[in-house]
């Protein structure tokens, strides 16, 4: 007996038999509870993991530039390398997911990526160092995706965005958690030798290696979860998938798993027959099969009318990341210059330039006055859970109510304000200042960033949804990646040219969001 079920999560006859379900209807037959409960805690984690692979060197760098003989450009590359190691993995990842399913790059890449951050870790010198950072940026890219992926298959339509939208929070606050981690290690002077003196393990580097745990938890906890059931059904594993749903089932309700309704489900491999959608030949594909009908797939993105969206879209994200992630993974080393200066100047008041020109001499030699100053104090890290804990309250405020002043309105005002914010560093006459700039530069161009990818959601078809997103994201990484290379540049020729250089960027970015169609309540296509 076929019984009829709600998708949205009220089902009108729990004891009915139902054959053939949707994948709708079954994830929302297994009710939500304690299954969904530990996925979600064990996404925190998940989240954490990637954003120290990004941020950690921002905060390594200012105490280990002596221990490794760090040259101002060498720095500027420790913070840019791991987003060149997601630029040069962006696409293949989504691919491997699709294929090799989700459970699979979860496990895989959360264990590498720990071990490429332990490498990181007990690094003895600077290319050590870079080379482990850039895998971490390879291999992060792929576990980061699916486990996005996972976590929407694993959750009903009336479950699946309140989900996201709390593991936003719950990310977010990983930006307080770093630099707390950070001041809790790097100031306390902690050295030792290993194999009789050829390894010296200092502050820093337990910093990294404790940085590597989220990533353990990460791969751990996956080992004992389930695959997707989305992709068991379209590879054509009903089977398993069923088992997944009662088993999910029996956790979120306490009952025995054969009570769960759902008797048999539909078979995805024999929708859309004509494989436009990729739905008819998933199961049984050859790998040189699923390359050409991906790229049959996403052909019409680099064709009118999605040509131009996709340039546009993918240039304002590589002028927000360019923004926004030089001056935060710079911020540490800003404010240690600025602690540094008040150090061999007691009781002196100096502008801001005044005290950044300490980290903007020759710095291919390292002096034993340079190393003495760049000891880390505890105000680095308590500007910087400022700046992060500010950021999280403006976030909650001013995303609600982004759907009352509209998403581009908000866009163009919070990158121009950014872009502003970024200039007036040149003319900050204290510390102070200079924190409040550094609030207003983070959480607006924060809140820009996520909303310019809604935006983008909202241009593109499904079918072309998600590779505009990977796209996108590729090409603002690239801009993150080519700002923080430049930075040290143009802070050996002057203070006024690296914060004019981003302030440009922003307002070039600004004037790009002019162009960007109006969204507000659209229906997804």
């Amino acid at each position: 007996m076929k019984g009829k079920f709600d998708i949205n999560g009220k089902d009108e006859d729990r004891q009915t038999e139902i054959e053939n379900a949707t994948f709708e209807e079954a994830i929302s037959a297994t009710g939500f509870g304690k299954f969904n409960l530990v996925l979600v805690a064990l996404s925190v984690p998940c989240g954490w993991a990637s954003m120290m692979d990004t941020t950690t060197m921002s905060y390594v760098v200012p105490a280990a530039h002596c221990d490794l003989d760090l040259n101002l450009q060498q720095r500027g590359m420790l913070n840019a390398i791991t987003y060149l190691g997601m630029i040069t993995s962006a696409l293949l990842w989504g691919f491997l997911a699709d294929t090799l399913g989700r459970k699979k790059i979860l496990i895989a890449g959360y264990l590498i990526d720990a071990v490429c951050v332990i490498i990181a870790g007990l690094s003895q010198s600077y290319e050590m160092l870079v080379t482990a950072k850039f895998f971490t940026g390879l291999i992060m890219n792929g576990p980061f995706a699916a486990l996005t992926t996972t976590i929407s298959e694993f959750h009903s339509a009336k479950h699946r965005t309140r989900t996201m939208l709390a593991l936003g929070v719950m990310y977010g606050f990983g930006q307080l958690v770093i630099p707390g981690l950070g001041w809790l290690l790097i100031p306390r002077k902690l050295d030792f030798e290993l194999l009789d003196g050829r390894m010296h393990l200092h502050s820093w580097n337990f910093f990294i290696l404790v940085c590597s745990i989220p990533s353990i938890i990460a791969f751990v906890g996956h080992c004992f979860l389930p695959e997707s059931p989305k992709f068991l059904m379209t590879t054509g594993r009903n089977v398993e998938a069923l088992r997944t749903f009662k088993r999910v089932y029996s956790l979120n309700t306490g009952k025995h798993p054969d009570t769960f309704p759902i008797k048999s489900l539909v078979d995805e491999t024999k929708l859309n027959l004509g494989g436009k959608h990729g739905g008819a030949v998933t199961a049984n594909r050859t790998k040189t099969q699923a390359l050409k009908e991906g790229w049959q797939q996403i052909a019409p993105m680099f064709f009118p009318p999605h040509l131009w969206k996709i340039i546009l879209a993918s240039a304002i994200q590589c002028g927000l990341m360019w923004g926004t992630n030089t001056i935060r993974l710079w911020l540490p080393q800003i404010f240690t210059a600025m602690n540094d200066y008040q150090l061999l100047h007691p009781g002196e008041t100096a502008s801001f330039c005044t005290m950044l020109s300490i980290i903007s001499p020759d710095d291919n030699v390292t002096t034993i006055e340079e190393c003495f100053v760049s000891e880390v104090s505890d105000s680095v890290y308590i500007n910087a859970i400022i700046v992060s804990g500010t950021s999280i309250i403006v976030l909650g405020i001013i995303s609600g109510a982004i759907n009352k002043l509209g998403k581009k309105p908000t866009l163009l005002t919070l990158t121009i304000i950014s872009a502003v914010a970024s200039i007036c560093f040149y003319f900050a006459p204290n510390s102070t200042t200079v924190v409040a700039l550094s609030t207003i530069n983070i959480t607006f161009l924060g809140i820009a960033l996520n909303l310019e990818l809604t935006i983008v959601v909202d241009m593109f078809p499904t079918t072309l949804r998600a590779i505009a997103v990977s796209i996108t994201l590729m090409i603002g990484r690239s801009g993150a990646m080519v700002g923080n290379v430049v930075f040290p540049y143009l802070l050996a020729a002057g203070c006024l040219p690296p914060f004019v250089m981003v302030g440009s960027i922003l307002l070039l970015s600004g004037g790009l969001t002019l162009l960007l169609p109006k969204t507000d309540m659209k229906a997804l296509e």
